[in-house]
């Protein structure tokens, strides 16, 4: 069995190695050769920690295995990451456990992957302005994988702490892009993409706060009872998933589908769009939304690639097992 621990995945895997595998496997679930197996996620009364299971398996790689891990909202007090999380890989022609690889960095990296292929995909090709909800651990990778898709010109930020907000400016000066903090109807009146990715159980967003033509990504709900957004502006909005299962259990869609607001059959699988069987954006005043839930296909797809990379680059570790 290989191993590769956390320590070693910043020196193995790019945000494009990320962006590459999500895009073809979001692909090839449109194809019906990938599919997730159900979620199991649950709130285990120990620590308000939320812990579960995400798993599938893509016939065209071969990649067959499971996520396993959750959030742990006190460990930032520990000096650790809230997301916790272990991939495991297995041979399709055999059974046999192949790889154990660390997850948390990839993680994040395959949820940023996955925003910023709904802004390839998605956005307005004269996209300038560039807003995010929430400032979390993950919020860097996010503004990170959206500065590759846009030459976006300004950044603004909302969190609900403005202190944590520094993070995100300290990635725009890398960029020399101006970075701003203002409110939520600043916010949703000068952004073309707008990211959420907050852990919340209430809206933040309001649909009278988003102006026509506004791409959303959708990143924090992946759990029942989660909404980052009104479901007033989901139903307005022409809605995107990586999965449509997870998307009306899971998340966004959740509210407006059990609402009446919207129906399963009008979301639309992002990977028809990256295969051309869908024209995604039709309007320059079409607001577009991806409920991105994260499904464990990205984690196995961006793990396959990190074994590769380390089996190549001799930083793997073999055990009998």
């Amino acid at each position: 069995m290989i191993i590769v621990p956390e320590r070693e995945i910043s020196g193995l895997v790019s945000a494009t190695d990320c962006f590459t595998a999500v895009e073809q496997v979001f692909a090839a679930m449109a194809r019906k050769s990938a599919y997730n197996f159900p979620v199991i996620r649950e709130a285990i009364g120990h620590a308000d920690a939320l812990y579960g299971f995400k798993s599938g398996f893509d016939r065209e790689s071969l990649a067959l295995g499971l996520k396993s891990g959750g959030f742990w909202p006190r460990n930032f007090e520990k000096a650790l990451p809230n997301h916790q999380s272990t991939v495991f890989l297995f041979d399709a022609d055999t059974g046999r456990c192949r790889a154990m690889v660390g997850g948390n960095l990839l993680t994040a990296l395959r949820t940023a992957a996955a925003s910023a292929v709904s802004i390839k995909y998605l956005a307005r090709q004269d996209a300038k302005v560039l807003g995010i909800i929430g400032a979390g651990h993950q919020s860097v990778f996010q503004l990170r994988a959206a500065l590759e898709q846009r030459p976006f010109e300004k950044i603004v930020g909302w969190n609900r702490h403005p202190q944590a907000l520094s993070r995100l400016e300290a990635v725009a000066a890398e960029r020399n892009i101006p970075f701003e903090a203002v409110n939520l109807d600043r916010l949703g009146a000068e952004a073309d993409v707008i990211i959420t990715i907050a852990s919340s159980f209430a809206p933040i967003l309001m649909a009278n706060q988003v102006r026509p033509g506004t791409h959303l990504a959708c990143m924090g709900t992946d759990t029942r009872g989660k909404q980052e957004v009104e479901t007033d502006l989901v139903a307005a909005a022409t809605v995107f998933t990586d999965e449509t299962k997870q998307s009306v259990t899971i998340g966004e869609a959740q509210h407006a589908v059990g609402k009446g607001l919207l129906a399963a059959a009008e979301i639309v699988e992002i990977g028809a769009v990256i295969n051309g069987d869908h024209p995604g954006r039709i309007s320059a005043t079409e607001i577009t939304l991806f409920d991105g839930t994260g499904v464990g296909l990205q984690d196995l797809a961006v793990a396959s690639a990190v074994v590769d990379l380390a089996l190549a680059k001799g930083v793997a570790i073999k055990v009998d097992f």
